[in-house]
């Protein structure tokens, strides 16, 4: 007896069709899974043989062979549960083939039969929706599944709800999504820039970091309002589009950490790992890769707070990624490729007691101590931040004065002209800020007038620039114009982007 049924399995964030074929046969009893399934997948004889007996069906005492091909790819996980289970029900007969009925299983089951939902659901869906049409998935899976087009969804609570579906010969109704993207979804954060006082100057610098997506490194003593800043930019960053919410959400559904019950990632992630964080935690790895930190925060904000606590050779991972906008993660199965187009913002103290040119309070760091400390951060990284900025320390007339300044939503509107302008821009290019400009792009948009190109010069030579350099300011001049709604650059625009570079200078020479 033998019974053929459909899955698919995850490697990074594609997915890809298993076969399961189960054979029945005489002989000593015996439950066999082959096809390189980790322990994950042959625990999953336990499981299958608990809910199929606890849901009263029978289970064979026979010679039992599962194959799950292709034969030479690692399987892991608990998603094939379901399918292992209906394939055996199917080759005992207790299944009624239905010829018009042919979908992929994902889910897990619990002992008594119960499915229970699995990760990585819409990156494998999308990755097949090319060739399949009909899916069966845990009932809590079924609004995330929802999102792939032109793929009817089945959900089923139980083992028997769904054999008892399947054996009626009714025609199944297919789930229908309850909940649309919602672009403008209110954020139910409760923080607010309006709650920093003074400041101004930073606001400003992370406004612009905002509306181009750029990278941005704040330097000032200890409680002079970095994390505080800089735990407030998603407050203000751009409304997501749909084509970004699904990105993000395959990624998550990958790494196991999506909220099946939202089903969509609506919001831009904000990720703020500790410093004791490993080189795979961050960039992402493993024997079957999945995505780390950088990934998490594709589309959105990688927070990396007291920069040179960080080990420097987990730091260095973060170079190559920040110029490519993703990670290719290579391993002795295969080579996966996670995207990674992400805001880095960064914090740390000018040296290690903190208060290096406070005006308040006097440094304690001989010169060594601090040349060791700021040589914590390499210059290669530290040429990929666009905007390098002195947090100083606030006056007490200035802590004690009333709320004012703008608010998360007045600079938000502002944000949002400026993104609007640059998706106009670039559309139909896979380009959807400033920050993500080529080369070639930069002459295109990016041009300056003879006045401008020996202001430019002039600061090359000053502040000893290089190539990355000139082109990033060129960059971040195109993003503060367009917050003023302005077609070119204006001088002021470049001399504003130029003076956000004029920082390396003070501290690292």
């Amino acid at each position: 007896m033998l019974a053929k049924v459909k899955s698919t399995g995850l490697f990074g964030i594609k997915g890809y069709i298993i076969d399961i074929e189960v054979d029945i046969s005489n002989g000593l009893p015996s439950f066999d899974i082959v096809g390189l399934a980790d322990t994950a997948v042959k625990e999953s004889r336990e499981r299958v043989r608990a809910a199929i007996k606890n849901s009263g069906f029978n289970f064979p005492v026979k010679r039992l062979t599962v194959n799950m091909a292709p034969g030479d790819t690692k399987k892991e996980g608990s998603a094939y549960d379901l399918a292992i289970a209906v394939g055996i029900l199917m080759a005992t007969g207790q299944i009624e083939k239905d010829n018009s009925l042919d979908p992929i299983f994902l889910g897990e089951l619990s002992l008594d039969g119960s499915i229970r939902p699995v990760s990585g659901v819409l990156p494998m869906l999308l990755s097949v929706s090319d060739r399949e049409s009909q899916v069966v998935l845990p009932t809590e899976n079924a609004a995330e599944g929802s999102h792939v087009k032109g793929m009817s969804i089945f959900t089923f609570k139980n083992l028997i709800e769904l054999v008892n579906s399947i054996n009626s010969q009714q025609e199944l109704v297919p789930y229908t999504i309850g909940k649309h993207f919602n672009k403008k979804k209110e954020s139910k954060k409760v923080l607010d820039y309006i709650d920093v006082k003074g400041q101004e100057a930073a606001k400003r610098a992370l406004k612009i970091a905002a509306a181009g997506g750029h990278n941005l490194l704040m330097i000032g003593s200890p409680g002079t309002g970095k994390t505080m800043l800089a735990k407030r930019l998603p407050t203000i960053l751009p409304d997501l589009d749909y084509s970004e919410a699904l990105e993000i959400t395959k990624i998550y559904s990958a790494a196991g950490v999506l909220d099946t019950a939202r089903g969509l990632v609506e919001e831009r992630p904000f990720r703020a790992p500790h410093h004791t964080i490993s080189n795979v935690a961050l960039v992402g790895g493993g024997q079957v890769p999945k995505p780390g930190q950088i990934s998490l925060a594709h589309h959105g904000v990688l927070f990396l707070d007291e920069l040179p606590e960080y080990k420097r050779d987990v730091l260095e991972v973060l170079r190559q990624p920040l110029e490519d906008g993703q990670i290719v993660v290579s391993r002795a199965s295969g080579t996966a490729v996670f995207p990674a187009k992400f805001m880095l913002i960064a914090s740390m103290n000018p040296c290690p007691c903190g208060y290096f040119g406070d005006p308040n309070k006097e440094c304690t760091c001989t010169p060594g101590r601090i040349s060791r400390y700021l040589s914590k951060i390499s210059g290669p990284l530290l040429d990929r931040f666009d905007i390098h900025l002195e947090v100083s320390p606030i006056p007490f007339d200035k802590l004690t004065s009333q709320r004012n300044g703008e608010s998360s939503s007045q600079m938000k509107e502002f944000v949002n002209r400026a993104r609007n302008i640059q998706l106009e821009r670039y559309k139909d290019q896979g380009i959807y800020n400033n920050a993500q400009l080529s080369s070639k792009n930069i002459e295109k948009y990016c041009s300056l007038t003879p006045s401008q190109i020996k202001m430019i010069k002039a600061a090359f030579k000053a502040l000893s620039l290089s190539a990355r350099a000139y082109d990033r300011i060129l960059k971040l001049a195109r993003t503060i114009a367009d917050l003023d709604g302005l077609y070119k650059i204006q001088d002021h625009h470049l001399a504003e982007a130029i003076q956000y570079r004029s920082l390396d200078r003070e501290y690292w020479t």
